[in-house]
């Protein structure tokens, strides 16, 4: 009774704001999309959407059908690509979610020598999963989670590639770039420069700032690593960023690494992928080339375990 053209029709309806527009995306007119949905409707013996004026809004059986479209269709997309894969013999695609602003250019150095040792083997990295890749995990969006905040649940499998320390990063002209370890108080009167994370999901907060009772006089975001740097730079503030991270651009520009208080901050970074995935011979030999990785670090001098 309900097929997959009624999931994409109440997702793309809803995604789309208009019958028009939703018709358009679907490659149907808009005399049949209404058709379509009038037999749904009739079909299931309850209205899926309210008629208001020219809009249309979901009722509660709508929003579960909305639920189980945003939940199905992605599984059966990528059932449909790995049996398109299988029938032309290639391997698959290792689809890779970011929950981690700093670890794609991590990411990348991983992904150029497992391209070269999986060709048959597609790599995407989605960084819209930013802080939200549990669900896209679930819904079989990505195939990897890259966090260093994971979140255990049945059915998910996390395993721990590298360990780094988070540091904060200052101008080489700031006060603080001649201290042996930084305190929370003495972030009180500073500008705290970070990604657009949610401040709980902050170590600097939750593990440094929060515990002494400290708030910096004002907290800024920005996307970029580059601009943030840049900002510290000039004085204009400061951040908290992996120490591999921070030390590669000390290189390049003037700031410092500063411990965050005297014992610092350990932190790791992990995989996490669906438990009935993790023997999949391309996404395990990702993991392990992952975890390899940080003694690659090591040999060059760049070491994260600081």
């Amino acid at each position: 009774m309900l097929e997959r053209i009624h999931l994409s029709i109440i997702q793309e309806v809803e995604k789309q704001g208009s019958l028009t527009a939703a018709a358009s995306a679907l490659f149907l007119t808009q005399s049949a999309l209404s058709h379509a949905i009038k037999k749904l409707e009739l079909q299931l013996g309850t209205d899926i959407w309210l008629r208001e004026g020219r809009s249309l809004r979901l009722t509660q059986a709508g929003e579960y059908l909305l639920a189980v479209a945003n939940r199905v269709l992605p599984q059966l997309a990528m059932a449909e690509e790995r049996m398109s894969q299988y029938a032309c013999g290639e391997r698959g695609t290792l689809r890779i979610g970011m929950e981690c602003h700093p670890c794609y250019q991590w990411l990348l150095k991983v992904v150029s020598p497992y391209l070269a040792s999986w060709p048959d083997v597609d790599v995407d990295v989605k960084q819209k999963f930013q802080f939200g890749g549990i669900g896209a995990l679930f819904g079989y969006e990505i195939d990897l989670l890259v966090t260093p905040d994971p979140l255990y649940k049945p059915g998910l499998h996390f395993e721990p590639v590298f360990d780094y320390e988070q540091v904060l990063v200052v101008s080489r002209k700031h006060a603080l770039a001649k201290v042996a370890y930084a305190q929370p108080a003495q972030l009180g009167d500073e500008v705290l420069i970070t990604y657009p994370v949610a401040i709980d999901r902050l170590d600097i907060y939750n593990q440094f700032l929060m515990p002494a009772g400290i708030s910096p006089q004002r907290h800024k975001t920005i996307e970029t690593t580059d601009i943030m740097l840049q900002m510290v730079e000039s004085g204009r503030g400061v951040a908290a960023l992996p120490r591999w991270l921070a030390e590669e651009y000390a290189e390049k520009m003037d700031v410092v690494a500063v411990r965050l208080g005297r014992e610092g901050i350990a932190k790791q970074i992990f995989l996490g992928a669906r438990e009935a995935d993790v023997d999949i011979d391309y996404l395990k030999a990702f993991v392990e080339l992952a975890r390899r990785f940080d003694g690659i670090y090591i040999q060059a001098g760049q070491s994260n375990k600081k």
